[in-house]
């Protein structure tokens, strides 16, 4: 890992992702819009780069890891004004597969490759360095990034051509949102019902309704925390997204859609930019309850 590699975008994600970069020995150049986290990247050793395209003609590897499809075509454009054949575009973004596919036959025309490698983890693993990489795209291009995917992911996967990591990666978002729903409208019949939800979570601890989704989301709505570490508005984004491909596909998506207007009802209250288990309290208006500490 010693040629420089171009990393864009140091959100929630972003940022830590780029730090275990940094001290892994990683000789990293940064980007964002946001002046405060390019300097604190550089206290700590990382070159900076004035925009994706300055980047790109410095950086063999470029990563661009922002929020949205249109936000990942603008700083893959870039990368393309720059870049020189025989670079390597890593978009780790959950963006639309389409634009995807896109954004690959543009910079193949270059002489660039483009591998989609989305990640899944949270916050708490893009820190620990135990996201799960989810690549999709050429394979020689893959083992040559291997090392960047295996210093910030605990566990790295290669599904095939361009595009599937997005899609396993939107497939697992689909899981962990309807879940989350499910979860919810559980917690508000729990304590409509008058359950004790310690015992609620004890029992569903040890019984066939547990989940990974359970056991993340279910404390939450008990303790009322809804800070921030995926957000509705994130979930309702990722699901506009497994929506639209599942129409590209021709595949129905019953759940995937009922539960995104969930979100949306969420977003629509002022919750947006609270975590996913906020969704109880959209619930919770329509059954009249609370659930948790304050019910």
């Amino acid at each position: 890992m010693t040629d420089k590699t171009g990393f864009v975008g140091l959100g929630k994600m972003g940022e830590p992702m780029a730090r275990n970069l940094l001290q892994a020995g990683v000789p990293l150049v940064v980007h964002d819009i946001d002046a405060r986290k390019v300097q604190a990247m550089s206290a700590e050793g990382a070159a900076v780069a004035a925009s994706p395209a300055a980047m790109a003609r410095e950086c063999q590897r470029l990563i661009c890891m922002v929020e949205t499809t249109a936000q990942a075509e603008a700083v893959i454009g870039g990368f393309a004004e720059g870049a020189r054949p025989g670079a390597i575009v890593i978009c780790m973004s959950t963006i639309d597969v389409a634009a995807l596919h896109r954004l690959g036959a543009m910079l193949a025309e270059r002489g660039i490759a483009l591998l989609d490698a989305p990640v899944s983890g949270g916050t708490t693993g893009a820190a620990a360095g135990t996201l799960s990489v989810i690549v999709g795209g050429p394979a020689p291009a893959f083992a040559a990034c291997a090392p960047l995917f295996q210093t910030m992911g605990g566990n790295v996967f290669h599904m095939g051509p361009l595009g599937n990591g997005l899609a396993m990666k939107l497939i697992n978002n689909m899981l962990l949102q309807v879940q989350v729903v499910a979860i919810a409208e559980a917690a508000v019949l729990a304590t409509k019902a008058g359950l004790d939800l310690e015992q609620m979570r004890q029992v569903i601890g040890v019984s066939t309704g547990h989940s990974m989704a359970f056991e993340r989301s279910f404390p939450r709505m008990q303790t009322r925390d809804f800070s921030p570490s995926g957000t509705a508005d994130i979930s309702f984004k990722d699901q506009e997204l497994e929506t639209a491909l599942a129409k590209q596909l021709g595949v129905p998506m019953l759940l995937a859609n009922v539960t995104q207007q969930v979100y949306q009802m969420a977003r629509a209250a002022g919750f947006g930019k609270e975590e996913g288990a906020c969704v109880v309290k959209v619930l919770e208006r329509l059954a009249g309850v609370t659930v948790g500490r304050m019910s």
